[in-house]
């Protein structure tokens, strides 16, 4: 590779490390290229992107972009996952694929600054997808809210329906 052709890597490298607040990183040993290009398309699919970077390269990127804290898992052949906003997405398909191409390992990554270890990366997978813990915490948030419209609902109902009955027996005993 020319020298060009390197900084140009590595000026893009670093400004997708700069731009990522979640990544991941793997070790593709053993993987085809078919399966390599499964891979993308899944984790495409998920609004992330996987690049495959040379070690030496990646960390001149981290340095640049100061994004440190990844330069000890950057050992072997590399593939880093960038993902966009949705972290569980990019990080449930790299663990499906990895339970049918246990070539694939996965070594961890980078969540919001903090590194995580491949257990770390599996937690978050388990975790629902970003739009339904999003309507979780909105129907939290509701609950209360609803319930005390339908107590408010009910008193001016018990409320309106006393009234009633008042107007009624003053009708009543008018009558008689």
């Amino acid at each position: 590779m020319l020298r060009k052709d390197k900084e140009t890597v590595v000026q893009q490298a670093t400004s997708m490390l700069a731009e990522t607040e979640v990544l991941f990183l793997s070790d593709y040993r053993g993987l085809t290229v078919a399966e390599l290009t499964e891979l993308r398309a899944k984790l495409r699919e998920s609004g992330a992107t996987l690049r495959v970077l040379k070690n030496t390269l990646a960390r001149r990127a981290a340095a640049d972009a100061g994004r440190e804290q990844i330069v000890p898992l950057l050992s072997g052949p590399t593939a880093v996952t960038f993902c966009a906003d949705d972290p569980v997405a990019p990080a449930k398909a790299l663990v499906e694929f990895m339970r049918t191409h246990p070539q694939l390992e996965l070594r961890g990554g980078l969540l919001q600054g903090a590194v995580v270890n491949l257990d770390g990366v599996r937690a978050l997978s388990s975790l629902p997808p970003r739009d339904v813990l999003v309507a979780q915490v909105v129907g939290t948030m509701a609950a209360p809210l609803t319930g005390l419209v339908t107590v408010l609902q009910g008193s001016i109902s018990g409320l309106a329906r006393a009234l009633q009955q008042i107007v009624e027996q003053k009708t009543a005993a008018g009558e008689a």
